[in-house]
């Protein structure tokens, strides 16, 4: 049985956006989709007045405000919906680990300052271990998602690349999309410099031959795997998000990967990510990997 992909939902206009996506997406992918709120009654030890009775009926509303909206745009879709008793963060993580994906939306913030997750948002981002999708306030049904651009980052080797190429490819499949695969370089400092590492781009024929190299190498088997899916390569001296955010311009969809690692301050989402996630203007999809 294939998963649901699931959205998480608290009544703004965000997450209703982020709702209709994810109802396109399953409605493109054929699976199920799963609409979640998290409430949790937690009296609180200050003098103020509390209902749970009104905020369980609240967190009812909210439910089925997005279930409604969502059925009225896709009828024949196969729709769940659940307020979950639990807190957002571990709530969203629970479905994010039983899902194919989890959406949620973001708001705008200006177009110089860009996008706001939510600390919820950035914690389940940085540390789910399924695919997690930021969505915009601006909805888009599963026609206007078809078509067009997936636009994917790819860094390091093939093997670290693989699951968040295969995310991509898969995407661009259900939407009938190109690939753009994207992968930036730059001059390595000068320690970093050693006769092995130039032998192999002097083999190449030089450096930038040699990322043109090893994008081709990484995109080889997953073209042979979706070979209805077109394929652009794109290869560009340059910071990765910076790249990557000027070739996401008109893209339906950016892919970008997170590597699963945590260090002594937590886990991070990545530098590469969290530009993509605060200033691209299309859904953003982040994949964690080993």
């Amino acid at each position: 049985m294939n998963r649901a992909i699931a959205v998480g939902v608290d009544g703004s206009p965000e997450s209703l956006a982020a709702a209709e996506w994810a109802a396109g997406e399953a409605s493109l992918r054929g699976v199920p989709l799963r609409i979640v709120h998290a409430w949790l009654w937690q009296p609180l030890d200050v003098p103020v007045v509390q209902h749970r009775e009104t905020e369980a009926e609240a967190a009812g509303a909210v439910l089925r405000e997005a279930e409604t909206h969502v059925a009225g745009r896709y009828p024949g879709l196969s729709v769940t919906a659940e307020v979950v008793p639990d807190t957002a963060v571990s709530a969203l993580l629970a479905e994010a680990e039983r899902s194919e994906m989890l959406v949620l939306g973001s708001r705008g913030h200006g177009a110089f300052v860009g996008f706001l997750l939510g600390s919820y948002g950035q914690q389940v981002i940085a540390t789910a271990s399924r695919p997690v999708v930021s969505v915009r306030a601006q909805g888009e049904d599963a026609r206007g998602m078809e078509g067009g651009e997936v636009v994917v980052g790819q860094q390091g080797t093939p093997e670290e690349s693989d699951v968040v190429l295969g995310f991509a490819f898969e995407a661009a499949a259900a939407r009938g999309a190109a690939v753009r695969a994207v992968r930036a370089w730059n001059l390595p400092p000068v320690y970093a410099y050693s006769p092995g590492s130039m032998y192999l781009a002097d083999r190449a024929g030089g450096l930038e031959p040699f990322e043109r190299k090893a994008l081709h190498e990484a995109l080889a088997p997953w073209r042979e795997r979706f070979p209805d899916v077109p394929v652009i390569e794109h290869v560009e001296m340059g910071s990765a998000a910076q790249v990557l955010l000027s070739s996401a311009g008109r893209a339906r969809l950016l892919v970008v990967g997170r590597r699963m690692r945590h260090s002594p301050v937590g886990t991070r989402i990545g530098s590469v990510a969290h530009a993509a996630l605060h200033h691209a203007g299309c859904p953003v999809a982040v994949v964690p990997h080993a």
